[in-house]
């Protein structure tokens, strides 16, 4: 890769966007940009979406011109606004028109706009599409096109604006779910962190006439402080360096993403909310390329590349191998081991009725509804749990501070 030549400016950041051009499904050309933190990522990002790489190269962009990014709530929100122009009678570039200019100034209408370019100048919508990969993955070109093909454009546009909904939605509740208890944690540490170096010391100098040999918690405490004082901040470069390699790790090594996913499938609580959530995941998505007339086959494999859990992505590829060797696949999914016996005899009965798409749809609201539950009940089991870890943590260097105190009568 040619490095540029430009003299770098002061305050320019470089950040790890891909410019690529590549053949999608069906061997379409398609050109855009992706976010990833390596060249083989990226590729390896593109690779699961179906894209077979011709050219890709890293995009330089300064602080000062980066363009904003769309967030996944505003592509769940432009495409609930498309369904509902199509099924208006908008035409296809007006209904671009309308959100562009809604929105001039925003990520959002530069995106709409830029999409509208390519459809006046002859572009199939899911082309036009394609070619921001960064915002559009395959799943979702795909089941635009199949619309266009089958001239139901605006009710695909509206299953998908449903199933972008309906994860969005899984997604903040796991956030949520996890978001509490880390910044609790990240709480506890910094007071106890003020306490041992700013608290901590002032005892220690009340100390030095004690004349008896100091509580062993009280000493611990001590040296934590002394610990702390002098090698403070390499404790925290180091703590930043762990954590840099280990994302970088969980980015770019496979199994080692794969042997922290499965480990964090079988935490307590947390673990259970995970595979609700996969799961739920799982047949919603199926559910909507079925509804799009995609062949099961194709539809699993696209579901393995949507899932970001690489457990289940494994196991959905088992299943699209058995399936293609002639097996059911209730079946297929039982060999995996993973799926729960209510989703493999729902999933049976589907089969058995012809009604696979109506019984998956009805898996996935009845996990997305567990998935609601389980983050409601751990947050009420969390509140008390965490104020007596605070309340053990600060309380407990406090302790440690006055048991001399309470010694002292003793000595004298």
């Amino acid at each position: 890769m040619k490095k540029s030549s430009a003299p770098k400016k002061a305050g320019d950041i470089k950040i790890q966007i891909y410019q690529f051009e590549g053949l999608g499904k069906k061997n379409h050309k398609v050109f855009g940009e992706i976010m990833a933190p390596t060249l083989s990522r990226a590729r390896t990002l593109l690779q699961t979406q179906g894209i077979n790489v011709l050219k890709i190269k890293k995009k330089s962009i300064s602080i000062f011109n980066r363009e904003k990014k769309v967030k996944t709530e505003e592509i769940s929100l432009f495409t609930r606004q498309m369904a509902t122009m199509l099924s208006a009678g908008i035409p296809l570039a007006q209904s671009l028109t309308i959100i562009s200019e809604g929105d001039p100034s925003g990520a959002l209408g530069k995106l709409a706009k830029k999409i509208k370019m390519d459809v006046e100048s002859g572009s199939a919508f899911s082309i036009a599409l394609r070619k921001n990969a960064r915002y559009f993955d395959e799943l979702y070109c795909s089941l635009i096109e199949s619309g266009e093909q089958s001239g139901t454009l605006d009710t695909m546009l509206d299953r998908i604006a449903l199933y972008k909904e309906k994860t969005d939605s899984l997604k903040r509740k796991v956030k949520k779910a996890l978001y509490y208890p880390t910044a609790i944690i990240i709480i506890a540490g910094v007071v106890s962190a003020i306490l041992l170096i700013k608290v901590v010391p002032t005892f220690k100098d009340m100390f030095q006439g004690y004349g008896a040999e100091l509580p062993a918690f009280t000493q611990l405490v001590l040296h934590m402080s002394d610990a702390l004082q002098n090698y403070g901040l390499y404790i925290f470069g180091a703590l930043v360096i762990l954590g840099y390699v280990l994302m970088h790790l969980y980015k770019t090594n496979l199994s080692f993403q794969h042997t922290l996913q499965r480990f964090s499938l079988k935490l307590p609580v947390f673990g259970k909310i995970l595979k609700q959530t996969v799961i739920a995941s799982f047949a919603r998505t199926l559910s909507t390329t079925s509804a799009a007339g995609v062949p099961l086959t194709e539809a699993l494999e696209s579901v393995a590349r949507a899932s970001n859990n690489i457990v289940y992505r494994t196991a959905i590829l088992e299943i699209k191998e058995g399936i293609s060797t002639g097996e059911r696949m209730r079946v297929a999914m039982k060999k995996t081991e993973i799926f729960p016996n209510l989703v493999i005899q729902m999933i049976g009965i589907g089969e058995e009725s012809g009604a696979l798409e109506d019984m998956l749809s009805k898996i996935a609201s009845i996990y997305e509804e567990e998935v609601d539950t389980s983050v409601d009940g751990l947050t009420s089991l969390l509140e008390p749990i965490i104020m007596v870890i605070l309340g053990v943590v600060v309380g407990g260097l406090v302790i440690a501070m006055y048991l001399p105190i309470f010694k002292m009568g003793s000595i004298i």
